[in-house]
């Protein structure tokens, strides 16, 4: 949620939602059509991605521009990608191979570049990506499908590669740390039709419990609080071109999203690489998150117990460290099949400088929208693109990494433990 989005129908564009609380959230606007959720509710209309947040994202920019450029007049190029977030990652990640080659294309045209022979076969044409969030889930399935040919190094911050809880929530209630907005109807009846927030259903061990009778698999329609599938049913009443019941075209439209969803992570999970270390995973530790959740039987019905939020990392009990996360992505839900335990870096709300804004920052959107924020997390992807250390920069290794057996051997070569 961190693009703002604009309606281009307009003679004079309008922004309809941006991310800060008490700024623009038209959720009528933004909405998508349950007859075809490319677009939207309410035509005609023409919206898509504006800008990346500045508050969140522009530091970062701005501080890969100056520290990874040698000299002022020899640039290195750092563009944002801003993404319409409601839509299926499939679409997004074709949206970013086309303009991973404009970036390449672009990037030959710098003087420096040029004669350095950039896309010669001694300079190969290749990009980094840097990536936070649900943003890490479009470069993993970006990679996947289109290989490594165009991609020097990754880097990725508090990606939900197996899913959060707060997905859920935000389905469900209206409401989750996934935003900083309150509880609203508009919210949930939104989300309910968002097809991206089904690509961030929790899949790691443990996410699901159920009573008995009641599947733990919440890629299937069966699973779901009969509210979801109401919603649904009465936007299709309300807005459907299709005849026919309702309730059982609803099934069926919730049943294509979770489809998608689970086809896309099935990807990630086969996604390799021809060496991890290529790729700096970081994440984010000691907050109280939302680990788990169980379905329960209300009537005969399935209904979502969410109220599982731990934060057990370093309180004593070593097999408990796995029961904490950012506030809002679990650490088993950043977990990846194609990074090893071993190269994953951690960091927690005490790495913040002496010098940074840390109680203003958590208060305005939780730690997992401050990382990218962190002088720290900055320093660590500066480190990983350059190849080499870059000012006073340390990490943690993952919370379940059993250093006797397995030393901590990050991507960044000298890192040290904090």
């Amino acid at each position: 949620m961190g693009s703002v989005l604009r309606d281009q129908y307009p003679v004079d564009p309008e922004a309809v939602w941006s991310p800060l609380r008490l700024l623009i959230k038209s959720y009528e606007r933004i909405t998508l059509h349950p007859s075809d959720v490319r677009y939207e509710l309410i035509e005609p209309a023409r919206i898509s991605a504006d800008q990346v947040f500045v508050l969140i994202y522009g530091e970062i920019i701005e501080e890969m521009r100056h520290n990874l450029t040698p000299q002022a007049d020899r640039p290195v190029p750092v563009y944002p990608f801003a993404y319409d977030w409601r839509q299926p990652l499939e679409l997004i990640e074709a949206e970013l191979a086309t303009f991973v080659d404009e970036v390449i294309d672009r990037t030959k045209l710098l003087r420096h570049y040029h004669k350095a022979g950039y896309g010669k076969q001694e300079f190969p044409a290749k990009v980094n990506l840097v990536a936070h969030s649900m943003g890490g889930l479009i470069v993993a399935g970006y990679v996947q499908k289109c290989g490594e040919t165009k991609v020097d190094k990754i880097a990725t911050i508090a990606s939900p590669f197996r899913g959060s809880l707060e997905a859920i929530s935000k389905v469900t209630t209206g409401v989750g740390a996934l935003g900083t907005s309150p509880s609203s109807s508009r919210e949930r009846e939104a989300a309910r039709v968002t097809p991206a927030l089904y690509y961030l259903l929790p899949s790691f061990r443990g996410a699901v419990t159920a009573d008995e009778g009641f599947s733990d698999d919440l890629f299937v329609p069966e699973s779901w609080q009969p509210g979801v599938i109401q919603t649904l049913a009465s936007f299709i009443r309300m807005y459907g071109l299709e005849s026919g019941p309702s309730q059982a075209r609803a099934i069926e439209l919730l049943r294509s999203m979770l489809d998608a969803a689970w086809k896309h992570r099935s990807r990630i999970e086969r996604l390799t690489l021809t060496n991890s270390k290529m790729w700096l995973s970081i994440v984010g530790l000691d907050e109280t998150t939302r680990v788990a959740m169980q379905i329960k039987s209300d009537g005969g019905k399935p209904w979502f117990e969410l109220g599982n939020v731990r934060n057990e990392w370093k309180k004593g009990i070593p097999a408990n460290d796995i029961y904490t996360g950012d506030n809002t992505v679990p650490y088993l839900g950043a977990r990846s099949n194609f990074i090893p335990t071993e190269e994953i870096v951690c960091v927690t709300p005490a790495d913040f400088g002496f010098w940074e804004f840390k109680d203003k920052l958590l208060e305005k959107g939780g730690f997992h929208s401050t990382l990218p924020n962190m002088n720290l997390v900055q320093r660590l992807v500066v480190s990983h693109l350059k190849g080499e250390i870059y000012g006073d920069v340390w990490g943690r290794p993952a919370p379940d990494l059993d250093l006797a057996q397995h030393p901590w051997n990050p991507p960044i070569s000298g890192l040290r433990a904090a």
